[in-house]
């Protein structure tokens, strides 16, 4: 028979509710002050470099940043911003936080069905693995993306095994890729992160402050 403690430890775990997790309130101020219409890649890619700096600048997250798309109509669904070490969440990547807001927004888990039209995905860094699977599955039809992978390996950040054909794996899917536009810009927001000693958080001991590499 279980224990009396063991029940009382049962009981705690299954009433919790996981956090909810909020984008920071300047964020949706910025939004209303640039405008819901981004025409061109340039745009949507300047709109999220800029959200990556803004979220190093007010302190709210790694220098990372996403945003949906619906591509017929130019207009942003949603944006994300990296909240992982202030939301104490390794999961709360820039990308994943604007496809949770999205798929709210459109109230269904494909962004395509619930918004009735192709979606684009748009980020200031190549996606990490987990991020490349949450888009994989995300119902987008493409992603763009301004930083390499690379670019923020060099910093310090781990983005996990990828496929060497995760591209090629992409476009079976149906989702188009492409990356390395305004690239110089989004790698100035990493560089400034580290060179401002933000947090490096990676999996298991390789968090650092990236002031003491």
């Amino acid at each position: 028979m279980p224990s009396a403690r063991k029940k009382t430890s049962a009981a705690t775990i299954y009433s919790l509710r996981p956090p909810a997790l909020h984008l920071p309130a300047w964020l949706a101020k910025f939004i209303r002050k640039s405008g819901l219409v981004y025409p061109s890649r340039i745009d949507r890619l300047r709109l999220v470099i800029e959200m990556s700096r803004l979220n190093v600048e007010r302190k709210t997250g790694g220098p990372f940043a996403a945003a949906v798309f619906n591509c017929r109509t130019s207009a942003l669904l949603a944006p994300g911003v990296n909240l992982v070490e202030g939301a104490h969440c390794s999961v709360a990547h820039a990308e994943i936080m604007a496809i949770i807001t999205a798929q709210c927004i459109v109230r269904h888990f494909d962004l395509g069905l619930g918004s009735g039209d192709p979606v684009e995905i748009v980020s200031s860094t190549e996606p990490c693995t987990m991020c490349q699977g949450a888009i994989m599955w995300s119902g987008a039809s493409s992603l763009v993306y301004a930083a390499r992978g690379d670019d923020a390996c060099r910093i310090g950040f781990d983005e996990g095994p990828k496929a060497p054909d995760w591209r090629r794996q992409f476009r079976k899917r149906g989702i188009s890729v492409s990356g390395g536009i305004l690239r110089r810009e989004a790698v100035a927001v990493l560089r400034n992160y580290q060179e401002h000693g933000g947090l490096i958080y990676n999996g298991s001991f390789h968090t650092t402050r990236s002031a003491l590499r």
